[in-house]
């Protein structure tokens, strides 16, 4: 029959390990989230460039205004 002392660190050791499951469970949730937002950011400003790029064109289209007379 195996020593007590080699039952409580068994014990121990599939406790310890119960909670790193745990907490490798709970990070790998929190970087895929991370992920999908830094993936929805980038989306955003592509959107945003696209918007400041057409913003640029169509004042840019305005002709041959002189320029306000603050410059």
């Amino acid at each position: 029959m195996p020593d007590d002392h080699v039952i409580n660190r068994v014990d121990d050791l599939e406790v310890k390990y119960a909670f790193q499951q745990d907490t490798i469970d709970s990070l790998n949730e929190t970087v895929t989230k991370q992920w999908q937002t830094i993936e929805q950011l980038q989306r955003t400003i592509e959107r945003l460039e696209g918007r400041i790029v057409e913003l640029g064109e169509w004042q840019g289209a305005g002709g041959d205004e002189p320029p306000p007379p603050h410059y």
